[in-house]
């Protein structure tokens, strides 16, 4: 199964694009309003693009990107997506778009987007990704990302398609492509990083008031140094810090040794304080 693949943004530079990388650091550290931004872009491009002169009249299923209990920042961005696909969609008289998940085994520490093609296939291959077959069946499937660097988490989709013996027409879809492969594939880390340089850099997206947890900014959070950690822990509200808690333990980050030492000056502060009301 060859798959259809559009993407709004064409990378070829290292130091020049089309969209403003601050804005996609913050989409990638949970910045809500820059996900409606992105996920509003990326369905107008492609109604624009694909279906005003190529129509699907089948029943569209919108995937975001494999996640297992914290969704990806992609996640945000797909929920705009849609909303903003079934806009045209109603007003043309076609079936709005449904939506399916693409489930993980695996969670990991590393910093997908600092390596290399090489051993981003060594990671990921190491995962596996499951979807429900059946609901499938007869649909087209529209399974959408952030961004193309390498084309790893392509290959394991296309994967998981070739695995269930899916035969849907399948289109791939990302806001961003790195098309210049003579550039590093560090430059998504370049991209994730460019206004978050360190925890407290956190704050002004989380107190936004469009603020919406991811994998990136819980494993972040959790890598952080631990003197660095506690005083940015003390500044959030307890929701966020109970929030944080939980979310962390629904992707078992409480396996990673590395994780184990901030990861328990939570549980310690959550107790304490369901000790001094209690």
């Amino acid at each position: 199964m060859i798959p259809y693949t559009y993407s709004l943004h064409k990378i070829h530079n290292a130091s020049n694009f089309d969209f403003h990388p601050d804005n996609y650091s913050k989409f990638k550290f949970g910045d809500d309003l820059v996900a409606k931004a992105f996920g509003e872009a990326l369905a107008d491009g492609f109604i624009k693009d694909i279906l005003v002169d190529n129509p699907i009249t089948d029943q569209i299923v919108v995937i975001s990107s494999p996640y297992c209990f914290i969704p990806t920042a992609t996640f945000a961005m797909k929920n705009y997506f849609v909303y903003q696909l079934n806009h045209w969609l109603a007003e043309n008289g076609m079936l709005v778009a449904q939506e399916a998940k693409v489930h993980r085994t695996i969670t990991y520490k590393e910093d997908y987007g600092e390596l290399s093609a090489e051993d981003r296939m060594k990671l990921i291959g190491n995962d596996s990704f499951h979807i429900d077959k059946d609901f499938l069946a007869g649909k087209i499937l529209v399974f959408l990302d952030d961004i193309k660097i390498t084309g790893s988490h392509e290959r394991m989709i296309l994967k998981m398609v070739k695995d269930y013996s899916l035969k849907n027409e399948i289109h791939m879809l990302y806001f961003a492509e790195l098309v210049n492969h003579d550039i590093h594939p560090n430059i998504e880390n370049h991209l994730n990083y460019h206004s978050v340089k360190s925890i407290f850099d956190l704050e002004e997206i989380i107190k936004s008031g469009n603020f919406c947890f991811n994998t990136r900014i819980v494993k972040y959070i959790l890598n952080c140094d631990f003197n660095s950690f506690s005083i940015f822990l003390e500044r959030q509200s307890n929701d966020f810090i109970r929030n944080l808690y939980n979310l962390a333990l629904g992707n078992s980050y409480h396996t990673i040794e590395s994780y184990s030492r901030n990861l328990n000056f939570i549980k310690n502060y959550l107790n304490n304080k369901k000790y001094k009301l209690i």
